[in-house]
């Protein structure tokens, strides 16, 4: 499990009180709030120091590499666009560490500092960043069209394409019993329903910010649950050791080019196949109705079990994502005491008709953060055995949109 701490970055102050500014990166990571709340910037934290970790197990840089002076400002944060979230009041006071298991990386004074950790056997990930913006990419047929977007835009666009030239057929879509075909020859995406067939760009914003988000998770987590039955083993100590030597080894000779030294080491790293898929996602509810929000989540959550160290990390505006994540850490629990109780075949049979049993979630593999846009603060969500409290951010709202009911109420009695 990784971790971060990040303190006068964008919105966020002081980070996470309760584990002396942690935030715990679980199987399962949510982050609620108000918009300018940081949710979204701490995504980004972490999709950039994940890659960051990856890119020196797998020797893609050095340790000098990303250790020089404002390397992390001006070339890796603004991947994600938050290159300017430093404070500018003359001093630059961010502090961002990361511990991982194979690095730990510390931002601070304009540069960071990396240590390797020898301790850990090590995941290599495949990492997805889903922007909420990725609802427009169905009318873009080449990522260098969207010459303003961010660089992770145009990467999501790509893996969209690879998703949909892997496509066999029609895809079964978890909402409305609809489907998804690939028309090759006109390079356009339609769904078909019972008796129509309509072109996703001529279907309802759900669809269109719903396809792509199902599509790319479900073909980069089946793409990495095939490597890892090559490779059912993260990286020991040892080989981290001897892919560095071996990496090295290449930079170091000289009868090599540029280019033959690019692919020697795409070689090279094609031996150590990816493990884990880390899918980072804003806002999986956008534009979906709320029974419709529930089947995404669970499409999410079966892909986030396909590998045991897969990670699904999400921010939300939406109520009914906690309360529907809720329902899948009480399907897990039961699960487990139904499967050593006499009656085991028929209640089992009944679970999985409320539950996709693939979309379970043990409660300790769950954390849910809520970000405060006023003070900059962060606080990890309690749990009641394993299910996120309904005292929330969320469920406040809620609770306030009803007493302002109730207030209105009795302003109409009192006429």
């Amino acid at each position: 499990m990784s971790r971060i701490r990040i303190k006068y970055f964008g919105s966020i102050k002081e980070g996470n009180p309760a584990n002396d500014g942690w935030i715990d990166v679980k199987k399962v990571t949510v982050f609620i709030g108000n918009q300018g709340s940081g949710k979204s910037t701490i995504a980004k934290l972490i999709s950039t120091f994940t890659w960051i970790e990856k890119a020196l197990v797998r020797g893609d840089y050095n340790k000098k590499w990303f250790e020089r002076k404002n390397k992390l400002r001006n070339q890796y944060l603004n991947y994600h666009r938050i290159e300017n979230y430093f404070k500018t009041n003359g001093t630059d006071k961010a502090i961002i560490e990361y511990q991982g298991d194979a690095f730990s990386i510390k931002y601070e004074n304009g540069s960071l500092t990396i240590q390797e950790t020898s301790h850990s056997a090590y995941s290599l990930p495949q990492i997805m960043y889903v922007p909420a913006e990725r609802n427009f990419i169905t009318y873009v047929k080449k990522p260098k069209e969207l010459k303003l977007a961010s660089e992770s835009l145009k990467e999501f666009l790509t893996e969209f394409d690879n998703a949909k030239n892997e496509m066999k057929g029609l895809v079964k879509l978890p909402i409305n019993n609809i489907d998804v075909e690939f028309d090759r020859l006109n390079d356009t995406l339609n769904l078909r329903g019972d008796g129509y067939k309509v072109k996703l760009t001529e279907a309802s914003s759900g669809f269109q910010s719903l396809v792509p988000l199902f599509l790319v998770s479900g073909y980069l987590a089946n793409s990495v649950k095939k490597q890892s039955e090559v490779n059912k083993e993260p990286m020991s100590s040892e080989e981290r050791k001897r892919f560095k030597k071996w990496v090295e080894e290449i930079w170091s000779n000289e009868s090599l080019t540029d280019e033959q030294k690019g692919v020697a080491l795409s070689v090279l790293s094609s031996k150590f196949n990816k493990t884990s898929f880390v899918n980072i996602v804003e806002e999986p509810e956008q534009n979906l109705f709320p029974s419709s929000q529930w089947q995404m989540l669970q499409s999410l959550l079966e892909f986030n079990n396909m590998n045991p160290n897969n990670r699904l990390i999400m921010t939300t505006h939406s109520p009914y994502i906690i309360n529907f994540l809720s329902i899948a850490i009480q399907g897990e629990y039961l699960k487990n005491k139904i499967e050593v109780s006499d009656k085991k075949d028929k209640l089992l049979t009944r679970l999985k008709s409320i539950i996709y049993d693939k979309s379970l979630i043990n409660g300790n593999d769950v954390v849910i953060y809520q970000l405060n846009e006023s003070d900059g603060s962060l606080h990890q969500l309690s749990l009641a055995e394993g299910i996120p409290s309904d005292k929330n951010y969320l469920n406040n709202m809620l609770r306030e949109g009803n007493q302002l009911f109730d207030s209105l109420l009795e302003i109409e009695e009192e006429l």
